[in-house]
Formats: C-alpha cells, structure tokens, sequence
C-alpha cells in the first residue's frame, strides 16, 4: 500500500527564477558617452592630433550658400587719398574668477591684417567754398579735413596662432550654436588697427593727394593759379 501512496503522489520539484539583469537604459548611455567626450577632449588637449580624423574618414567641402542679396547702394561723394595696411598681435585672455584656466577659461593669439582709408568727403561743398576770379585764372577752394574709415580686417591675411581654453569652455562648445567665437577677437583687432591709423599720417598724406589732384584737374581747365585749404 505504502509503495502504491508513493507512486500516486507527484513528485515535487524545486524550480529557481533567474532574475535578469537590470538595463542601464539611457542614463548609462548617456553617463558612458560623456566619460568618452570628456576622453576625446583631454586627449586633444595633451595628445593634439591635427589631421587624423580627416585623414581616416576624409573630408568634403560643398557650397551650398544662396545668392548674394543686393541691400541698399549709398552714392560716394569723397576722393579717397590713401589707404594704410596695418599687422596687430591681439592676445585676448579670459579667465573665471576662483577657477583655474584649465577648468575654465580661455586665451586666443590672433594675428590680425587689416587696412584703412583716408577720404577727404566732397557732397557737402556748396558754391561759397569756391571763389575764382574775373580771369578765371586762379581759383580757391575750402574742403573739410580728411577722414578716417572703418578699418576693414582681412580674412586671407588673418589667423589664429593658438587656442586655449578651458575644460568646461570645451564641453560648451559641443553644445553652442556658434563654438569658438571670434567677434571679440576681430573687434578688439579693428579697435588697435584704427588707434593706429589715427597715428598715423594717413589724414595728412590724404590732403596732400587730394590737392595734387584738384590742382591738376583745374589746371588742365586753365587756371594758372589753384589754392586748396582745408578748414
């Protein structure tokens, strides 16, 4: 009996669940892509490797810039006299109050090319700043004193000699709209270049031409005698 009882009742077992490993989901993703970003960062810091990128995967330019729109057309009433080609070193520096410049901060060597010109402006002369007399052989003209232009900076002949930044400047490059802005660079350039053109003697060499060129034209018309002042 007792053996027929045993083979009547099933026989248990004992089954273990395994239980799966937990994902990591995006955090983990996202924690192991920015340990790599901070890597690739500090390695181009200490290791730079110019061209290995590029070499590897290579490289294409393609333009795909829309036409030119035409803005607005300002009539040019002034003789321009001469032009001055000016070279400045700008070294900007940034730094992070209580930080250090490796964590944050920033230092760019630029090496700035520009010119300015010098124009003596004619729109504004009425009748009474040109006298000539009954022979019409000598004639006086008033001008106003020469001006400076905006210094225009040249982007063929301008470069950066190095860049420094920081850790943190680094990491916010990979999430700006505009990495490594220049502006303040290129303003503080055009600011040295025009100091020195007002240095300079690009306003008296201006009025120097400019009166050549007025005696030579009135002279070809027959005046003997062309004074030219400058108030």
């Amino acid at each position: 009996m007792r053996e027929e009882e045993a083979q009547s009742r099933p026989s248990r077992t004992t089954t273990r669940l395994r239980r799966p490993f937990p994902s990591r989901g995006w955090p983990g993703c996202a924690a192991v892509l920015l340990v790599l970003a901070v890597a690739l960062l500090l390695l181009g810091r200490f290791l730079p490797m110019p061209g290995l990128l590029g070499d590897v995967f290579g490289t294409e330019t393609k333009d795909r810039s829309g036409p030119a729109l035409l803005k607005s057309i300002q009539d040019m009433h002034r003789y321009e006299g001469a032009v001055g080609n000016f070279q400045v070193v700008v070294d900007l520096e940034k730094d992070a109050r209580f930080l250090p410049d490796s964590i944050r901060g920033t230092r760019t060597l630029y090496v700035a090319n520009g010119s300015v010109s010098a124009y003596v402006d004619l729109g504004g002369i009425g009748q009474d700043a040109v006298s000539v007399n009954e022979d019409r052989t000598a004639a006086t003209l008033r001008l106003p004193h020469a001006r400076l232009a905006e210094p225009s900076l040249d982007p063929k002949r301008s470069y950066a000699v190095s860049k420094q930044r920081g850790l943190l400047d680094r990491l916010g490059d990979l999430f700006s709209d505009n990495p490594a802005d220049e502006r303040a660079v290129h303003m503080l350039a055009a600011e040295h270049i025009g100091d020195a053109a007002e240095e300079s003697d690009l306003k008296l060499r201006t009025e120097r031409n400019t009166t050549s060129m007025l005696q030579g034209l009135l002279r070809a018309l027959g005046f003997q005698d062309v004074t030219v002042t400058y108030a």
